[in-house]
């Protein structure tokens, strides 16, 4: 249109009436082009549909789904213990980096090498890492080499799932309350793993266990469960993934380990914390504080102790592992491939 033309039209109600007309007729003949736009929409939105249907299911199956379904197999008084000698959380065989290579070949065949290079680097060395790291940070499965090292982590590092945990201190607390309303001094109740200290006592009650969901145990703490899908770190599809509550009664000293390696971060929320309870990564002592979230790199050499009086209570922490924040999204994806649970 000349802008002679628009102007002599002058917005008429005629033109205006004319203008809706003609956009009437247009739609009802529904031209060759306007039905190929259609045609081809319609085919984008089918492709799509088919290509989510393929993808992997999210690492947590819904609540729902949980209530209903039978116990996942392997389970133990609701804990997932390792029944496989070729477990690369358990296994230190000299094949270990051998198969830790195929796996990675195999993962750059349906994917991409694109991003692999540190951690080709970590397999193809791993001998010569875990045996000169100094003696503070001794990863016992996997370094990925070239990541910032530290004992500790600021509340920055995983800001937004530091602030979930802690905006939802009090709906874990309740859960926890509900079951350790079950303890007594006779037995431990189903679902709980007592764990090997040199004095006192340590017991777990793991929602995730190396990667590997307990539906018993998330049925009893739904709420929490829940929680876990909406963490954006939350490590949850390989062996080195965990959330769990923690249980520490007075007079326990955890002995002095390291984790298995330095791709996570490991979180505590504490929920009971009292007097002389302190956590102790790489020789530097931190307290935990109810409500707040404690971030450590635990493949450094670490211990816990307790060692207020029985008036004080146990100390209470839930712990979930955390991606470290400079592990990059190929590299989380590659890494789910390598160490996924059963491989």
């Amino acid at each position: 249109m000349s802008l002679e033309w628009l102007v002599a039209w002058g917005w008429s109600l005629d033109g205006l009436r004319d203008c809706i007309a003609a956009g009437i007729q247009s739609v009802r003949d529904c031209d060759t082009t306007a039905a190929v736009s259609v045609a081809c929409l319609l085919a984008l939105f089918v492709w799509y549909c088919y290509h989510v249907g393929r993808e992997q299911p999210r690492a947590y199956a819904s609540v729902n789904a949980l209530m209903q379904g039978p116990d996942a197999a392997g389970l133990q008084n609701g804990f997932v213990y390792c029944q496989s000698a070729e477990c690369v959380r358990c296994s230190h065989s000299e094949g270990l980096n051998q198969k830790l290579y195929h796996n990675l070949q195999e993962y750059a065949k349906r994917y991409s090498w694109s991003g692999m290079g540190r951690i080709h680097k970590g397999i193809r060395e791993q001998g010569r890492y875990l045996s000169s790291r100094p003696s503070i940070q001794k990863p016992e499965v996997f370094f990925l080499p070239d990541l910032p090292t530290a004992p500790y982590f600021s509340r920055e590092a995983q800001k937004h799932d530091v602030e979930l945990l802690e905006r939802n201190f009090q709906t874990i607390l309740c859960e926890f309350e509900t079951l350790y309303k079950a303890f007594s001094n006779c037995s431990l109740p189903q679902g709980w793993k007592m764990n090997s200290t040199p004095s006192g006592e340590w017991v777990t009650f793991h929602l995730v266990n190396q990667g590997v969901c307990v539906p018993r145990n998330c049925r009893k703490c739904p709420r929490t469960y829940r929680l876990l899908g909406s963490l954006r770190t939350c490590i949850g599809n390989n062996v080195f993934g965990n959330a769990c509550l923690s249980v520490l009664s007075p007079g326990t000293v955890i002995t002095e380990h390291y984790g298995p390696t330095n791709i996570r971060v490991r979180c505590h929320l504490g929920l009971k914390t009292p007097s002389g309870c302190e956590l102790v990564v790489g020789g530097e002592p931190q307290c935990w504080a109810e409500g707040r979230c404690l971030l450590f790199d635990d493949s450094f050499l670490h211990t816990a102790f307790h060692e207020g009086s029985a008036e004080d209570g146990p100390r209470v922490v839930f712990m979930v592992d955390l991606w470290h924040p400079h592990v990059a999204a190929a590299e989380r994806q590659a890494l789910d491939f390598i160490f996924a649970p059963g491989r």
